[in-house]
């Protein structure tokens, strides 16, 4: 059911995002980090949040495992749970860029189409995706959860990159997660980012 189909109405704000940079001193951005269980992405996030916290920065970490903890209590893991899953992040991410924050999300986020709905509702300019491209066989490596070897032994359905296929970004902001890099110096990298492009100060 649409919005109008309930007879609902936007209702525009009188501060802009020119006036809300002003007064935080920053830009907003959605850093979207995707790849495989266990390349890292939640490390990365918090790398980087406590790096940008720490110059005065406004960030904050969406992040897989916590927000089906709460948000997303009730959604599975088939197929339409995982997109409805992406979708509801997108658009707390959308509210979050919208109150001038930086905010870096840390999901699998495995199927191309889902995460360019996220970036279409993302003011343009706003939106940054980040490959974590550590390999597979990296990943299985650390298998910090578990999780590859239950999938192995066939405890887990549909897990990505053994039973589910993972859809790598076509043309991301930027690549990160190189095995052999550590995670220090590709927070570094994803913080560069956010200066070259003008969201945080130098």
């Amino acid at each position: 059911m649409s919005g109008s189909d309930r007879n609902l109405t936007w209702h525009a704000g009188e501060v802009s995002a020119a006036d809300r940079a002003r007064a935080l001193g920053h830009g907003a951005a959605t850093v979207w980090l995707t790849g495989l269980s266990g390349s890292g992405k939640s490390t990365l996030c918090r790398r980087v949040e406590r790096a940008l916290v720490e110059r005065g920065v406004g960030a904050y970490v969406l992040d897989g495992d916590n927000v089906r903890m709460g948000l997303n209590a009730d959604l599975g893991f088939g197929a339409k749970d995982r997109e409805e899953n992406i979708r509801r992040i997108g658009e707390v991410a959308k509210l979050m860029t919208d109150a001038g924050l930086v905010v870096l999300t840390a999901f699998i986020s495995p199927f191309r189409a889902d995460r360019a709905r996220v970036r279409s509702i993302v003011p343009a300019g706003q939106f940054f995706e980040v490959h974590v491209a550590t390999s597979i066989e990296e990943c299985e490596r650390r298998d910090p959860k578990g999780l590859y070897a239950k999938a192995r032994r066939g405890e887990i359905r549909d897990f990505t990159g053994i039973d589910s296929p993972y859809e790598p970004p076509d043309a991301p902001e930027l690549v990160v997660g190189h095995d052999g890099v550590g995670a220090d110096v590709n927070a570094a990298r994803i913080v560069e980012m956010l200066e070259v492009r003008g969201i945080v100060p130098r």
